[in-house]
């Protein structure tokens, strides 16, 4: 299996919604900050609006930082939207909600499920290079590794380690298998 870790996210076009509006978001966004990419399966399920809601509440912290959020799932942005009026949790949320419906950046972070058409959780550190720089794609089992690592090796957030610890959310999982039994329980794929 091939790393992801310094490898350039690939160029990319995708709407968002981003307070209360439609927005084109491009790899040129990520040119000279932080940022991380937080993939969850999809809108209008039970975990997931706890996970963004997580997340919206330490956005202002990571914005201070100079460090923006993008949440990804393969919904449109039309079902960003709809979520967004209808869940008190997710109308909090002031980062950026991408819409990849075809695939591509779920793809490009290795976490697209190809027989459902969906994403596993993943959390992504990309450089204002563009480069992925840290990455829990399940192979970190909790959340202690996944912090240290950021801590570590990412000088923005190494100024601040205690808010960092608070900052990250690592989605806490067995193994891709248990990951994946658990998406086709929740969407019936794989249950012939």
């Amino acid at each position: 299996m091939q790393t992801l870790i310094n490898t350039r996210i690939p160029d990319f076009r995708l709407q968002a919604y981003h307070n209360d509006n439609f927005k084109t978001v491009t790899q040129d966004d990520l040119r000279g900050k932080w940022s991380v990419f937080f993939f969850y399966p999809a809108d209008f399920t039970f975990v997931c609006p706890t996970e963004l809601g997580d997340m919206a509440d330490k956005y202002a912290d990571f914005q201070k930082m100079g460090v923006e959020v993008y949440s990804v799932s393969t919904d449109t942005h039309f079902v960003h939207k709809a979520w967004h009026d209808a869940s008190p949790t997710i109308k909090k949320i002031k980062y950026p909600m991408i819409a990849d419906p075809t695939g591509h950046l779920t793809r490009a972070f290795g976490v697209h499920i190809e027989e459902a058409g969906l994403a596993y959780r993943g959390t992504f550190v990309v450089d204002p290079e563009g480069k992925i720089k840290i990455g829990d794609d399940g192979a970190v089992t909790g959340h202690v590794e996944f912090i240290k690592a950021l801590t570590e090796h990412v000088p923005v957030f190494a100024v601040e380690r205690r808010s960092a610890r608070r900052l990250v959310r690592v989605h806490r999982r067995e193994d891709k298998r248990s990951r994946r039994a658990d998406l086709w329980k929740e969407t019936g794929v794989g249950n012939d």
